[in-house]
């Protein structure tokens, strides 16, 4: 018996070249990325051509269901992760041939890391060397003056103010929208900007919020926008009145729109031309704060001047939300301990995040890094202007 169940799982071993094919393969995919990366026209073809309809695809089976799949993907990967390095500790200490299980195991996850590296360079990563949404619909991309961001940051200010009083407060003035109205109407935010932009004219999906909001919230990002389902995720214990423009954000990553900074413009501009007071008011907010902190630095008599213009509503909601990532910093644990070293660990894991975040920013053709956030000013002030 033991002889012929023997036979029988050697018969049923895959051949070595099955496993030289299924270990290659994501290899060469990998290396094919890497050297077609710095033609535009190639990146550009795989975007619309492979990515897109991959994308639009997992959006639309995943737009099923209310949840993150993500969250749930990466959950599992996780636990994966770590079951499968204590299974290799256990391997090791308790059979022979401690070296070839520590190789076979290493290559495995090697290459299942490597799958899924290749997989994104050409769902998503690729999005960053084809020609951008300001290449593609004319824009210059150069700087601007002190006179011109001056103009559109004043701009912004109006229209902030204005809104500010047609959006739904507490007694105190505080922010008081309900965010469940802002999921139903997101998918109707680029109506107008589809009119004036063709390439944006596809089907959006209501964005999906995040079950783990309160950790991202802990490392300082309010959405995700995940390439292989299609979803576009949002944190939604952050301030209410930003959430709507996040959620135009996340989107524009779902309409194509890959860089940073294109994001955020294609995002503010769809909030503020929807005819949707609450998105209209969180994209000139949004903005409002980029174009702020720009002329801060720019001509910082001017910006007091602007600032001062503020109404108070504004000004409250400004505030809230420096209150609210300020409190993201501590803990009140009652303990001082406690809170010293909760306080400690989550600086560490948010500046790890972010030094993580920021060096795939940019080894993906994105020189800011995280920066690229703000850099959407250049196009909001030749926009307007």
């Amino acid at each position: 018996m033991n002889r012929r169940r023997k036979r029988r799982q050697r018969y049923m071993k895959p051949p070595t070249v099955a496993y030289i094919a299924i270990c290659a393969f994501p290899v060469i995919i990998t290396v094919l990325f890497y050297i077609l990366r710095s033609d535009p026209k190639t990146m550009s073809r795989a975007f619309s051509s492979i990515s897109a309809p991959v994308r639009g695809f997992m959006s639309l089976l995943t737009s099923v269901y209310p949840f993150s799949l993500m969250e749930i993907i990466l959950c599992a990967a996780g636990i994966w992760l770590i079951c499968y390095i204590i299974r290799t500790i256990v391997l090791i200490i308790r059979r022979q041939g401690k070296l070839r299980i520590l190789i076979r195991r290493s290559v495995t996850l090697a290459v299942t890391a490597l799958y899924v590296w290749g997989l994104f360079c050409w769902l998503w990563n690729c999005g960053y060397y084809a020609p951008g949404f300001a290449e593609t619909n004319g824009f210059s991309g150069g700087g601007v003056t002190v006179e011109d961001l001056t103009t559109t940051t004043r701009l912004f200010a109006e229209k902030a103010n204005e809104l500010a009083t047609l959006v739904k407060r507490d007694e105190e003035g505080h922010y008081a929208e309900d965010q469940r109205a802002f999921f139903k109407t997101s998918t109707l935010v680029y109506s107008n900007l589809a009119l004036e932009f063709p390439g944006l004219d596809k089907r959006t999906y209501k964005p999906k919020p995040m079950m783990f909001s309160w950790l991202m919230s802990r490392t300082g990002y309010t959405g995700v926008y995940f390439a292989f389902t299609g979803e576009a995720n949002v944190n939604t214990k952050t301030p209410a009145f930003f959430l709507p423009a996040t959620m135009a954000h996340e989107l524009a990553h779902q309409l194509g729109v890959a860089a940073e900074d294109e994001a955020n413009f294609v995002g503010i501009l769809a909030s503020v031309t929807s005819e949707y007071t609450e998105f209209e008011y969180s994209g000139y907010l949004l903005g409002l704060s980029y174009l702020l902190n720009a002329l801060f630095i720019a001509d910082y008599d001017v910006w007091v001047d602007v600032n001062g213009s503020l109404c108070d509503e504004v000004k409250r909601d400004f505030k809230d939300n420096r209150d609210f990532w300020d409190s993201q910093k501590t803990f009140n644990t009652g303990s001082e301990f406690f809170n010293n070293l909760f306080t400690n660990v989550t600086k560490t894991v948010s500046e790890t995040v972010d030094n993580v975040y920021d060096g795939y920013l940019k080894a993906q053709n994105q020189v800011l890094g995280i920066r690229s956030y703000g850099a959407c000013v250049n196009l909001l002030v030749e926009y307007f202007n």
